[in-house]
């Protein structure tokens, strides 16, 4: 084998030591839960309480199919908070994150194709903690969910 082949081979070894899988899913259960629960935040005042914009912006610009504006817009304000709060602390973390995943295909499709960039994006972390679960730092694991 050639010495650049060796060097490199250490070089990933040492890089998947220091970036290990518990880590990476750590990180993506921390930062998709912080996009969506901001998102959440807009559609709120106070604790849980749905604001008349977020209802206006659900009957007006969203216009989801078979969904009442009012009902759509208290689904995802608490799907919003409940579902990221349940992904930093990974509990549940496979279900939640198939949730905001559906949600983000429900948006991608409905509401702002043009965006599947963004989308696409969220989509990643998401994909990776249904497939791998919450890590060795979560609630699941601690449970002995898998």
């Amino acid at each position: 084998m050639t010495t650049w082949r060796v060097a490199w081979g250490h070089a990933v070894d040492a890089l998947e030591r220091w970036l290990a899988l518990d880590f990476v899913l750590a990180v993506s259960r921390l930062g998709i839960a912080a996009v969506f629960f901001a998102s959440g935040r807009t559609k709120v005042d106070g604790f849980l309480h749905v604001t008349d914009g977020a209802v206006a912006l659900f009957r007006d610009e969203y216009r989801l199919p078979l969904l009442d504006p009012s009902l759509a817009a208290h689904f995802a304000a608490y799907a919003e908070h409940v579902l990221p709060l349940l992904l930093v602390v990974g509990l549940a973390t496979r279900v939640s994150a198939l949730a905001l995943l559906a949600m983000t295909l429900v948006i991608e499709v409905f509401v702002y194709p043009d965006a599947w960039p963004t989308h696409l994006s969220w989509a990643a972390p998401l994909l990776l903690l249904a497939a791998r679960g919450a890590g060795a730092w979560s609630v699941d694991r601690w449970l002995g969910i898998r």
